[in-house]
């Protein structure tokens, strides 16, 4: 099967040869391992481009906590970088509440010789390592920037399913 869940290969047993893309993602698919902080699951076991990730956090403000993200692999992957979104509402410096996230790789820093690995632990590293220099939550950013034991008790407080600046949040812990 090629990108999309698509069959390769006709009626009459002729074999259409796979794009570059479509063997690398074979190949990243393979390779695949979150460790014990993130868990990837295919919804359509044929649909190599759309796969969900859950992170739960094993240390850090998000502690106890699980987050799903999609992850789509456009057809021009390994030249562009697949599109992330998180489908949890979080209080995050790099995470909006649109479940945008702001990470180098998926933009500026992205290079063909990244894989889907490289993405699925870069957004472990920003559960560990927040970075307010490069925000998509304003907000959240400067508080963690300003003051780190408010931004804490701020993100316990989401946790924990209360309101935020109006912004209702789920328990989740």
């Amino acid at each position: 099967l090629g990108i999309g869940g698509q069959k390769v290969g006709g009626k009459t047993g002729s074999k259409k040869k796979r794009s570059a893309g479509e063997i690398r993602i074979q190949k990243d698919i393979a390779e695949l391992d979150g460790g014990t902080v993130a868990q990837i699951d295919f919804p359509q076991a044929n649909d190599l481009t759309h796969f969900n990730v859950t992170v739960t956090p094993d240390s850090g403000f998000w502690l106890g906590a699980t987050y799903q993200f999609s992850i789509t692999i456009t057809s021009d992957y390994p030249h562009k970088p697949p599109k992330v979104l998180c489908h949890t509402k979080i209080y995050h410096p790099n995470i909006n509440l649109e479940g945008n996230v702001c990470l180098n790789i998926l933009r500026e820093d992205w290079k063909p010789v990244l894989d889907i690995n490289a993405v699925i632990y870069g957004l472990i590293y920003l559960f560990y390592e927040p970075n307010p220099g490069d925000p998509l939550n304003h907000e959240a950013a400067a508080l963690f920037r300003d003051n780190p034991e408010q931004f804490k008790r701020t993100v316990t407080r989401t946790l924990q399913g209360q309101s935020v600046g109006g912004v209702a949040f789920p328990r989740l812990v």
